[in-house]
């Protein structure tokens, strides 16, 4: 329909009156289909022109920023009537820049609801001619997301707990043998062999107090302090902290870094700590010496981390298990390292997928998201007034 209205409009100056009505209805049925599918979103939509002035809003966008509608040429901000997200817009659409899903708490109908507000330029024939404003209640979605954080913590506390009362019971039976022990060299005044026995007590309090430790680390609510940063180099930056361990344990390491890794969002508190525990694993795998391979690499939504051993793999029977709590192989693990790891990467958005094979190595594979900080620009173009991306 737009191809024929434009075709018509090539000829405006030849339609007789009544092709010149027809065209004007089919215009009229176009808008009218167009304005049907807007108000037919379950999203907000505006549109403002360059000098930010409201231009159109959908059903949606009407219903949830309720606009004031007494001085129609004034800027958008003034229009809307909460004060978080009239802020947020006058200091977007001055800027210029674009923002993608900014969270707001506001009241709608006497009930707290959680907008998510876009702000994207619209481009026409190459140049910024005004704004489009996405807006989505996200309210029941984050909802739903916390229900379910609140499941899976549950059933993850029900299998720590369980771990926790294990772990705990062998370190409580050795204290319990050991200060009987103790007590009958005192009565017996063997005093020689006191320090022997204390040494162990203090043994056992010291790993107690590491059951403890990763207990609640496991199960507390991370404080992540995301901040944009450089991938690479706290890779670079960990691996030299362990190359003497390295280099002692005969183990080879080759980073291949890809250039010009975008910067991502992460806590380098935790992303340290989770690297360093793949790589300590990976070191343990390869008692024998070996190769450790860190790879990085990134399209255009996430960015890929890669930590390789050529050790002893992992059997395909304790593969699906090895991010279970307290599910070790090794004689001195608490069982918990891979299961920081998964907490860690997941607190930050990110996925962890291993492959291994015994005898072969293992690769485990950390996957981040990219944030969308880049300008993408909506295309206007001119003749027949369509929007696109």
């Amino acid at each position: 329909m737009r191809d024929f209205i434009q075709r018509a409009l090539t000829k405006l100056n030849k339609l007789t009156p009544v092709q010149m009505q027809d065209l004007l209805i089919s215009a009229a049925a176009e808008i009218d289909r167009m304005e049907t599918v807007l108000d037919s979103l379950n999203e907000g939509v505006m549109v403002c022109d360059d000098q930010h002035r409201l231009v159109m809003a959908n059903k949606f966008a009407e219903r949830f920023l309720p606009q004031t509608r007494e001085h129609e040429n004034d800027q958008i901000w003034t229009l809307i009537k909460y004060d978080n997200i009239r802020d947020f817009l006058s200091q977007t659409l001055v800027s210029g820049d674009r923002v993608e899903e900014k969270e707001f708490d506001v009241e709608f109908k006497d009930k707290q609801r959680l907008l998510s507000v876009s702000v994207l330029p619209l481009v026409r024939n190459h140049q910024v001619s005004g704004s489009l404003i996405y807006v989505e209640d996200i309210t029941e979605k984050r909802g739903k997301e916390a229900r379910l954080r609140r499941a899976e913590n549950l059933a993850s506390l029900t299998t720590l707990a369980a771990g926790v009362a294990h772990e705990i019971k062998n370190p409580l039976g050795s204290l319990s043998i050991h200060i009987q022990l103790i007590q009958k060299a005192v009565a017996g005044n063997q005093l020689s062999v006191l320090d022997k026995y204390i040494a162990v007590v203090n043994e056992e309090i010291d790993r107690l107090n590491r059951i403890v430790v990763d207990f609640l680390f496991a199960v507390r609510p991370m404080d992540l302090e995301p901040r944009e940063g450089d991938i690479n180099a706290l890779i670079a930056e960990l691996v030299e902290f362990v190359r003497y361990e390295l280099d002692e344990a005969r183990i080879n390491c080759v980073m291949e870094l890809s250039e010009n890794m975008p910067p991502i969002d992460f806590d380098e508190r935790f992303m340290k700590q989770a690297l360093l525990n793949l790589i300590k694993n990976a070191i343990a795998a390869m008692s024998g010496g070996g190769t450790l391979t860190i790879t990085t690499g990134f399209n255009d939504t996430e960015i890929q981390i890669s930590v390789k051993d050529t050790g002893i793999g992992i059997s395909e029977e304790n593969l699906p298990k090895i991010f279970e709590p307290y599910f070790t192989t090794k004689p001195t693990g608490t069982g918990l390292g891979l299961t920081l790891v998964f907490k860690i990467i997941r607190e930050h958005r990110g996925d962890l997928n291993v492959k291994s094979r015994e005898g072969e190595g293992t690769d485990f594979v950390i996957t981040l998201p990219i944030p969308q900080r880049e300008t993408r620009l909506l295309a206007f173009e001119n003749s027949g007034g369509q929007y696109a991306v």
